[in-house]
């Protein structure tokens, strides 16, 4: 049976003391954005050894942006930590990043050593969704939603949103069993704040923290939500 070969993928690595933290982009989004370079400024100052990359089809990398699946960029996730690092990680998740960072810390369990996911979206192509756009998915093979963070408009494929549906996570335990914090907006208009508790009860490791921003919206990018995500990567790594 003939896999196809993964695009060639973009990424910058600094060295630095262990664990990697390692930076997972949301849907559509690089490595370029304000919270990955904000980190990777954090982790020079301090020391820290720190990887971010775009996945395939996205920013830098190769591919066709209406290529990808996602389980492509959590096999792309799976690449960065197999061959680009060594040692254990921290993930570090963004919105869809912070779903990946769930699928890739299921399947390395033993290279996790934490994880920070940011208004993170687990099963999002279950809820959200309508009903009427997942019909379009299926009837059309892609859909288009004006996009409140660029010019662009945003595409969703059905090659996408079935594979999103194939690898839901949110029905049981989560066996996953190291320091987890999960950042959380109250006025975050495309992930439901509540969503985050709910993951918090799901994860087994008894040391998960659910940090609620009260007027904080879905980028959470302003100083004072970037300083708190820099302080849960230091608890976690600690």
């Amino acid at each position: 049976m003939n896999v196809p070969a993964r695009p060639r993928l973009a990424y910058h690595l600094t060295e630095g003391a262990g664990p990697t933290i390692v930076f997972l982009p949301g849907y559509a989004s690089d490595m370029t954005g304000t919270k990955a370079v904000a980190i990777e400024e954090w982790a020079k100052a301090e020391g820290r050894a720190f990887l971010r990359f775009d996945y395939g089809g996205c920013g830098a990398s190769e591919g066709v942006f209406e290529d990808q699946t996602l389980a492509d960029w959590r096999d792309d996730t799976l690449a960065m930590i197999d061959h680009a690092v060594t040692g254990p990680v921290v993930l570090v998740g963004s919105s869809m990043g912070g779903w990946i960072m769930l699928l890739a810390a299921l399947k390395r369990t033993d290279r996790i050593a934490g994880l920070v996911g940011i208004a993170p979206a687990p099963d999002f192509t279950d809820w959200g969704f309508s009903q009427d756009e997942k019909m379009r998915l299926l009837q059309d093979g892609r859909i288009t939603r004006a996009n409140a963070y660029g010019p662009e408009p945003t595409v969703y494929t059905s090659r996408f949103w079935s594979s999103g549906e194939a690898n839901r996570v949110m029905f049981g335990e989560l066996a996953i069993d190291c320091p987890v914090r999960l950042i959380q907006g109250q006025r975050d208009a495309d992930v439901p704040w509540h969503r985050a508790p709910r993951l918090a009860e799901l994860i087994r490791s008894a040391n998960v923290q659910t940090l609620l921003v009260k007027d904080g919206d879905h980028r959470l990018s302003r100083p004072s939500d970037i300083a708190l995500i820099l302080r849960a990567i230091g608890e976690v790594l600690a």
